[in-house]
This record gives structure tokens, sequence and C-alpha cells, in this order.
């Protein structure tokens, strides 16, 4: 029996589509009123992460909706602290939090079961991979372990991550201690997941653009490059989308010291610059989500600037970050439509 070649697949390997596959980030979300249901029936929103049968619902919830070219994994990027008994809450009206960790608390880390604390999660991707219609791709995902560090450090999130910015400069030895240390743990929880059935796995580095040249360097590329050389020596074909969100200039050498397949791009990266970048490889993005709240000839002209640059190279469209809840379902719609070349968006 031949396996399915899945589209987006194909563009992770260097191959153009048109009209190219298409994915959002937080596609199974709040925008949603069948989540918004979901999500209630599950209580917390770590229990919805860790119960397999809510998980795989949410995530199949805009596959049925809107039959998109992959499906990611329900989870959330802090499954991995959690994992690290940092007593990660989720606190309606305040976002994630965490009892912070100092350097102390850094250097006694141990990964001591964080794998079977995950099983859950990745018990959701294999039954994923067997419910999910056969052409669609199944993605897996982490977060960096420069974003993840931000939240560890802070205890919760800031606006511009000062917290885990000033801690690298008054101790960086320590600091980069806990990205190796992160580095390694997420390889392992990625493996598990493309081991499970996942089709590929994203890294979402959400704030490397709070970092500077220097740092970049040391705190977003040399993290992400070790995590996908352990995923590689283990799981040679796998393949792997790094995210790092605002790093503008920065990505022009991200893919090659990183390793990645493909690079996402936010919605700040000019696509004249995009256009550079997919001479190098796939690239992802990068529709900015508020065209999405917006509708009508603002997400028109989007897409279309979108696909007249990249639509002639290895291209996934995406947003250039995570739908937000604010977005109208119909306006999903009509950008899957626009996207596959089958109607205008109307104003």
């Amino acid at each position: 029996m031949v396996a399915m070649r899945r589209k987006i697949v194909e563009v992770l390997e260097g191959k153009t589509i048109t009209p190219p596959p298409l994915w959002l980030m937080r596609q199974a979300g709040r925008y949603l009123p069948e989540y918004r249901a979901t999500r209630a029936e599950a209580g917390g929103f770590l229990d919805l992460c860790y119960r397999p049968d809510l998980a795989v619902e949410v995530t199949l919830q805009p596959i049925r909706r809107y039959g998109f070219d992959a499906a990611i994994l329900f989870s959330d990027i802090l499954v991995i602290p959690d994992a690290l008994k940092r007593n990660v809450r989720f606190t309606p009206g305040e976002g994630p939090q965490m009892d912070p960790i100092d350097a102390a608390g850094i250097r006694a880390l141990k990964n001591d079961g964080a794998l079977k604390h995950l099983s859950p999660v990745i018990e959701t991707v294999r039954r994923l991979r067997d419910e999910l219609p056969p052409e669609t791709a199944l993605l897996g995902f982490c977060g960096a372990p420069w974003t993840v560090a931000t939240y560890m450090i802070a205890g919760h999130g800031t606006p511009d991550q000062a917290p885990a910015r000033l801690f690298g400069y008054r101790d960086r030895a320590t600091l980069e201690y806990l990205l190796a240390f992160l580095a390694e743990i997420s390889a392992e929880y990625l493996i598990a997941q493309i081991d499970a059935g996942a089709d590929a796995v994203q890294i979402f580095d959400s704030w490397a653009g709070v970092l500077g040249e220097e740092e970049f360097e040391d705190f977003a590329i040399k993290p992400v490059a070790r995590m996908i050389e352990i995923v590689r020596s283990q799981r040679p074909q796998a393949r792997i989308i790094a995210f790092a969100k605002g790093a503008g200039m920065n990505l022009r050498h991200y893919r090659q010291k990183t390793g990645a397949d493909a690079i996402g791009l936010d919605w700040s990266v000019p696509l004249s610059f995009a256009v550079e970048l997919q001479k190098e490889g796939p690239v992802q993005g990068n529709l900015d989500p508020m065209r999405v709240v917006a509708g009508g000839r603002a997400l028109t002209d989007g897409i279309d600037a979108i696909l007249q640059a990249l639509g002639h190279g290895p291209l996934i469209f995406n947003l250039g970050h995570g739908i937000t809840p604010e977005a109208d379902p119909e306006n999903v719609a009509a950008l899957v439509r626009r996207v596959r070349g089958q109607a205008d968006v109307t104003a």
C-alpha cells in the first residue's frame, strides 16, 4: 500500500503547490462556539489538554468546519513546565501562571517522569492520526526553550519578558543551562509526538522578538538548533517548522542555523523580505490576524498580496500569529475559499 502524500509534507520537502495548503495557528479555539462548549465541559484549561477525548474533539472541530490541510494538536506550550512540577495554572482573566523559578531552582531541575506526565497528550496525537481524514496532515508542537523559559522565570506572561532578559544579563550561564535543559526534554517530547503519528512538528518561539542580535543567537537559535539536532539524530525524516515571532532581520540565517525545514513568518515580515527567505526554502504565514477580524476588503487584500508574492514558491498559507477570539467564523470560511480560489471575499 502506497502512503498518502499530504500536501503540507510535500511543501516542507520543497515542493510548490497551487493553491498552497493552509492551516491557521490556534485554529481550534475561542472563536468557535463548538470549542467554547467543549471547553466548558472540561472544566480547567489543563484538564482539556490532558483529556484525550476532549482534546481530540477540539482539534477536529475546525477540520470538520473548514477542511484545513492540517490539524494541529490541541495542547499548550506550558505543559512542559507543568511536567516539571512548576505548578502551572490558568486563571480566567489573568492568563497562565506558575511558581517563578530562581537560579537554584533551575540548577535543581530534573527530567523525572516528564514524558509519563505528558502521556495523555501523546495519546491524543495517536487518536488524532486514526480519526483524521487521510489527506489531512497532523502537526505536533512545543514551545521553544527561550519562550518557555520566559514564563518559568517570571511566573507569568509579561509585555516584554523583562524578567527573563534581566536574568540573562545577570546570570547568563544559568539561563543557558535552563535553555539546554529545556531543549533536551522538548526534543524528547517532539520525538514522542512524531512516533505517535505527527507528520511534522512546529516549534513556537513566541517571544523571540524581544531579543537583541547576540541574545537571539544564543537564546533563540542555539537551543532550537540543539532540539532539531536531537530529533533528527533519532528520526532523520522528521519535518520541522520553526516560528520565531518578531525576529525580523534575525530570520535571514535562522533556517540555516537551526536546521528547520520551514520558517514561520509573522505579519510584520515585509513580503519583499519573505520572498528572499523563500529562495532558501519553504515559508509559512503571514496574514495579520486582525485582517480576519476585519473581514471584507482588508481580508481580501491581505490574502491576495501573500499569494501574489509567495504563491510561486513553497508556501504554507497561515496567519502571522494565532487567530483571536474576536474573529468571525464566517471570515475564516471566506479566507479558506479565497486561498483556494473558490470565491471572492465580500465586503
